[in-house]
């Protein structure tokens, strides 16, 4: 039985048991009973998400500059990548907000679900002739740059640990290569590490996840069951939406390819990443159809791998989603400049997403930090993230090609080397695909 299956039955079960004890009067007890196990679930997750966050990031990112030839590609690429993601989150927030606004959670009930540190207090009082203190816009780009990022890892101040982190990789990139490649290979066996530990703590999701969700349903009831449907509706949808209205106007525009060019160029990697759920296995059946394409090695050979590996432009869209979903299911409002900051800190996570089935919803630990959301509510998202990532990778996949085909404009306008590429020697020319 797959870990897929395993951890729906546990979800099934632990929602049909919290409903059959909402009324009972074993409620509490059972609760209190099953509520550190489900603690310590989520701790084994949050535990990782510094050291999985930090190293992927600064090995994805200084990656970048590890060859001066491929800068101005690599450049290319991450402007692009960051466009699309910042689109893709911003556009999520924008329409999840009030859609999430009409779901009915219970109130009283939701307020159960808050843990303590998540209880904010009003307006504090400034004695007369004291400095106001800095607005909530200031406040939040002083907090981008910490003078301690050690103190804000501990304190699950993510924010700042990734914009140091994004910092020194592209410091990394302006050192010698001896000095580079060493530094990288030991970030990069750190990240390797993590998600192999990753992967070990989902083998406990099952139990993790029914541990969860019979509290979670003896106190919300079935509203937690009409909410959680909403989320995998709404995620979804936008999934699809972002995919059809950006990814695929860009490709077929940006890489000067027919609309159905575009379509077989992005299609086996599309079936890869439905059936599979993993980003990275998707790898093999894009590097088919850049050969198959005739693509510049710069473009095969750099931006594809890294695509596959670090750029996830559905986890833009689920992340978003899945932080507006928690804050209303546990009654948390988010101003402004909160919901700001989970779209900058989404738009910076995606790039340290593992390539696993689930790996944007580990991922969320750090937005959900940035916004003090209860990271119980992980165990949520990961329980019901199969068919969400079925969509979600898929994007992923459409992410990677669409970079791969506008970035192919770009080399077939400044080299001639697409050409040399589709010399005789057992390789299509790309006509067959690509319309230049």
């Amino acid at each position: 039985m797959s870990l897929t299956t395993r951890v729906l039955i546990g979800l099934a079960a632990g929602f049909a048991a919290g409903l059959l004890l909402s009324r009972s009067a074993y409620a509490t007890p059972v609760v209190t009973f099953l509520t550190p196990f489900g603690t310590i679930f989520i701790n084994l997750i949050r535990m990782t998400a510094l050291p999985l966050v930090a190293s992927m990031l600064v090995a994805s990112v200084g990656s970048i500059g590890k060859s001066r030839a491929l800068g101005r590609t690599g450049a290319r690429a991450l402007a692009i990548a960051l466009l699309l993601l910042t689109i893709a989150a911003a556009g999520s927030a924008i329409v999840a907000a009030p859609v999430f606004g009409r779901v009915h959670v219970d109130r009283a009930a939701a307020e159960a679900l808050r843990a303590p540190s998540t209880t904010k207090l009003g307006g504090s009082f400034v004695p007369p002739g004291e400095p106001l203190p800095p607005s909530p816009v200031a406040q939040w780009f002083i907090g981008l740059v910490s003078p301690n990022v050690f103190k804000s890892a501990v304190e699950d101040a993510m924010l700042p640990v990734i914009v140091f982190a994004v910092l020194f990789a592209l410091a990394l990139g302006r050192i010698d290569d001896d000095r580079r490649t060493a530094v990288l290979r030991f970030v990069d066996g750190v990240a390797q590490a993590m998600q192999r530990l990753v992967a070990g703590i989902l083998t406990l999701a099952p139990f993790g996840v029914f541990a969860l969700a019979v509290p979670l349903a003896a106190r919300l009831g079935l509203s937690a069951i009409s909410a959680v449907g909403v989320y995998i509706a709404l995620v979804v949808a936008l999934t699809v939406a972002a995919v059809a209205l950006l990814l695929y106007p860009l490709g077929i525009v940006g890489g000067r390819m027919r609309p159905a060019a575009f379509v077989a160029f992005c299609a086996p990697a599309q079936a890869m990443a439905f059936s599979s759920r993993s980003s990275v296995a998707t790898l093999p059946a894009m590097l088919e159809t850049a050969s198959r394409a005739a693509l510049p090695p710069v473009i095969a050979g750099f931006i594809i791998p890294l695509g596959a590996s670090v750029f996830r432009f559905g986890a833009a869209v689920a992340q978003t989603v899945g932080v507006l979903f928690l804050a209303r299911l546990y009654g948390v409002e988010l101003s402004p400049a909160q919901i700001a900051s989970v779209v900058v800190t989404v738009i910076f996570t995606t790039f340290a997403v593992p390539g696993i089935p689930g790996g944007s919803i580990i991922a969320m630990v750090p937005v959900l930090a940035s916004v003090n959301l209860p990271v119980e509510g992980v165990g949520v998202l990961l329980a019901v993230d199969t068919i969400p990532d079925m969509f979600r990778t898929t994007a992923n996949a459409t992410g990677t090609m669409t970079l791969a085909a506008v970035l192919r404009r770009f080399s077939l306008t400044s080299t001639n080397i697409f050409v040399e590429d589709a010399a005789p020697g057992g390789r299509a020319s790309g006509s067959d695909i690509v319309e230049t």
